[in-house]
């Protein structure tokens, strides 16, 4: 059995539980753009709306999702609202799932 693989342990069924709902986050071409946005630094909405050709309420909409699973959050600064990525573990993961192995890690070190 496993017991024999040195250092091999099972996630918690709450890490899994976050993984999953992480997946389920990236489950959508928006969110994912907007994901990979943030990657690059904080952006307002109407930045990211261009960057992923939507609509600034199309871009609200999933910023609210990515929000509530802890994934994104925002800093306001007078009238305007900045987000960033709060999960900085999952956007290697992204930039491997966007570009392979061997550019994920060239990108990710930049």
């Amino acid at each position: 059995m496993h017991t024999s693989i040195s250092g091999f342990t099972m996630p918690s069924e709450e890490q899994v539980a976050a993984a999953a709902g992480a997946f389920r986050m990236l489950s959508d071409p928006t969110r994912i753009k907007v994901l990979w946005a943030l990657a690059q630094g904080e952006s307002s909405v109407a930045c990211l709306a261009e960057l992923a050709d939507v609509t600034p309420a199309v871009v609200s909409q999933h910023l609210a999702k990515l929000r509530l699973a802890g994934l994104v959050k925002g800093r306001r600064e007078g009238t305007f609202v900045f987000y960033s990525a709060v999960d900085k573990d999952l956007l290697p993961v992204l930039g491997q799932a966007l570009f392979g192995s061997a550019e994920a890690g060239s990108d990710t070190a930049h």
